[in-house]
């Protein structure tokens, strides 16, 4: 189980209902397994913070920035939040919204190049484990 602050999922419950258009165009492609069979679980709270996407069994997070993104305070916070994340052993991607709105292939083949294959080199079975999964993040 992944800790986090317990303010957070109300606040993550609220983000989930107001979703921006790159976040809903990304969701739409990445949610229920559609990628290699990873479950993607979406403004997940990790910690002290909120990612847009997450895909716990494979410990990879993605988010989408917008223009508030690319200031330099704001580039100080997201790099104090990846090493947080990449300290937990989380892998993060980053897109901006215009990659994600002009070139989703591009993005998505990123998320697939990725993503652990199966042993077998085919899309997980559902129910099936990756040998890389850990344990603990499948309750």
């Amino acid at each position: 189980m992944i800790a986090y602050e317990k303010s957070n999922k109300t606040i993550s419950r609220k983000l989930r209902k107001t979703m921006t258009e790159p976040e809903f165009i990304l969701w739409a492609k990445i949610r229920k397994g559609q990628i290699k069979n990873a479950i993607f679980y979406r403004q997940k709270p990790i910690g002290g913070y909120i990612v847009d996407f997450c895909c716990t069994k494979e410990k990879l997070v993605i988010e989408l920035d917008g223009g508030g993104h690319y200031d330099e305070a704001a580039k100080a916070k997201d790099k104090k939040r990846d090493l947080f994340l990449a300290s937990k052993g989380f892998k993060v991607l980053r897109f901006s919204n215009a990659d994600v709105r002009g070139r989703p292939g591009a993005v998505l083949s990123v998320i697939w190049d990725n993503i652990n294959p199966s042993p077998s080199g085919l899309p997980l079975q559902k129910g099936e484990t990756s040998p890389n999964a850990d344990k603990n993040d499948a309750k």
